[in-house]
């Protein structure tokens, strides 16, 4: 079965240039996004290197065996998404549509984990603010700097699966209607981009709070 060639809009000369004119404008959208999140990355290697110790043992209030679970939901995510790009290739609607709906599922599965591990921070007041209760030996307020940054770069990746959640829901209702704006793969592989960074992200945070080392 021949599969039928993308559509070239009237914008562009041809099909390279459209697709390269996507990957770019896709590109400069994630360098910003990398500027972003690298701000407080840097913050983060400022104050680990400053109060080492008290970041290892504020560490140990996490939850690495969710964390891993965590981590290995967005991996598999990847992987769905990856396989919805090679499907929306193929022109395999069914089965992009498949591969994207197993992508939002693993993403709602995050969120709700993250939820839990939340949660429990709240009941033990390890939240910043008036009401921070630290008990252990190193000083309150570098333990406090710690879960500013723990909420405050899982909190901001986590609005970006939710985001994600729903370009991706938007892609693939616009799939299952045939819509024109969707009739060539480089949407799916566009969002497919913007999955990868926000997996590629949970990679750095996960070691960087969950397994500090001694």
């Amino acid at each position: 079965m021949s599969v039928k060639a993308d559509p070239v809009y009237h914008q562009f000369e041809d099909i390279e240039q459209q697709n390269e004119s996507y990957i770019v404008g896709m590109w400069v959208f994630l360098v910003t996004e990398i500027m972003f999140f690298g701000a407080l990355f840097l913050a983060y290697v400022v104050y680990r290197w400053n109060f080492q110790h008290t970041f290892y043992e504020a560490h140990k209030l996490l939850d690495v065996k969710l964390g891993t679970f965590n981590t290995v939901v967005l991996l598999t995510s990847s992987l769905s998404m990856a396989l919805s790009v090679h499907f929306a290739q193929l022109k395999k609607r069914w089965h992009q549509l498949a591969c994207l709906g197993a992508t939002m599922g693993l993403a709602g599965i995050f969120l709700i984990v993250k939820f839990f591990e939340w949660k429990a921070k709240f009941e033990h007041h390890l939240v910043p603010g008036p009401g921070f209760q630290w008990h252990g030996d190193a000083p309150a307020n570098q333990a406090q700097m710690f879960f500013n940054l723990y909420f405050a770069m899982t909190g901001l990746h986590a609005i970006h699966v939710v985001i994600g959640i729903l370009v991706i829901g938007v892609l693939a209702l616009l799939t299952f209607k045939k819509h024109p704006l969707v009739e060539s793969f480089v949407p799916n592989e566009m969002v497919g981009l913007y999955w990868h960074f926000v997996d590629i992200v949970w990679i750095f945070l996960f070691p960087l709070f969950y397994l500090i080392p001694v």
